[in-house]
């Protein structure tokens, strides 16, 4: 009985391990390339083999060596985190909803952080994003538990339909919030502005320190949670009846994705659609085993921001283009052409 109720497991995880380890060496792979031009191109390009001296036998003296170590290493491990971060929180909202097309933004994430940094540009007079990096953490944190909390009442829990619904009612009422600040407090929108497009630049590695356990804490939940993900795929009941404990791997995914995603909002701002586009390409790929869709969704995360960076580095210069517009742009017709492509995936 049991071989024959965990049939549909097998059969979700179509897609062979050569596959997986095919689509595993190609992500990383691209991911280390992103890592190399993010450290050597911009409006000032370096050379691969000055940036490796640089590492080696930092000059203080030499100007490509400084804009290597302190400019650039601090923004490739920033966008490397937070696209780990984004594409990991993604995978999971989206097996916690069974809803392919689910992004952490869902829990509230980008709307309470937006409220409590406009707090704190308006109340303490904080100006640059590495002095409210709190903030934007405790405000996302806060919306998604409020989203759990209101989310979870009822006689059947935290079901994906509350938790979407749930999440769209209060990101409409905290965007309500941030417009009102916005239009009787101007001196803030300079600040806001900024911050709100999803930026890799102004921040340094003490920022880093600040999130670094949090990020590490919601990646390990993560892949603890990765084949209760798969077992709430089969729907509640099922998962139920194989004596898995739903509600555990739903609070667990919850906490997971408020820790990454909130890490990652307060790092780098709201970067939308990353979350969304990695796990749903994927899928696609690689089929919808949730401890694959991390381990490739991890590398591809960190390789698609780095490489919007750059892109965003050269493309309209002196000036620079943020990595969140160039995801934004990006994305958003990634999307419609996989949604377009009516390609059918199974969580």
């Amino acid at each position: 009985m049991t071989e024959v109720l965990r049939a549909p497991v097998a059969v979700r995880r179509a897609p062979g391990s050569a596959r997986f380890a095919t689509v595993l060496v190609i992500v990383t792979g691209v991911a280390v390339v992103a890592v190399v031009l993010s450290l050597g191109v911009g409006a000032r390009p370096i050379a691969p083999g000055t940036v490796v001296e640089a590492f080696l036998r930092f000059d203080p003296s030499d100007n490509d060596h400084v804009v290597v170590m302190t400019q650039r290493v601090p923004r490739t491990i920033i966008g490397a985190l937070v696209g780990i971060a984004l594409a990991i929180a993604g995978t999971v909202m989206q097996g916690l909803t069974r809803n392919p097309f689910a992004d952490p933004g869902l829990l509230g994430v980008n709307a309470g952080a937006s409220v409590a940094v406009l707090g704190a540009i308006v109340l303490l007079g904080l100006t640059r994003p590495t002095g409210f990096v709190w903030f934007a953490f405790a405000g996302a944190a806060l919306a998604s538990i409020l989203v759990a909390l209101i989310g979870s009442r009822g006689p059947d829990g935290a079901n994906p339909a509350k938790l979407a619904l749930t999440g769209a009612a209060v990101t409409a009422g905290l965007t309500a919030v941030t417009f009102l600040i916005l239009t009787t407090q101007s001196a803030a929108l300079d600040v806001y502005r900024y911050w709100s497009v999803g930026a890799l630049t102004g921040r340094d590695l003490e920022t880093v320190a600040l999130v670094l356990v949090p990020l590490l804490l919601g990646v390990v939940l993560s892949v603890a949670i990765a084949p209760g993900l798969n077992l709430v795929a089969l729907g509640d009941d099922t998962a139920t009846g194989l004596g898995h404990s739903v509600a555990r791997t739903r609070g667990l995914g919850i906490t997971a994705t408020v820790l990454l995603s909130g890490g990652a909002t307060a790092l780098a701002g709201p970067i939308v659609f990353l979350g969304l586009v990695v796990p749903h390409t994927l899928r696609a790929l690689i089929g919808g085993s949730y401890g694959r869709l991390i381990a490739a969704g991890a590398p591809l995360g960190a390789a698609i921001l780095l490489l919007a960076d750059v892109a965003g580095r050269v493309i309209a210069p002196p000036g620079e283009v943020q990595a969140g517009v160039v995801v934004a742009f990006i994305g958003a017709p990634v999307l419609i052409v996989l949604v377009l492509r009516g390609r059918r995936v199974a969580l």
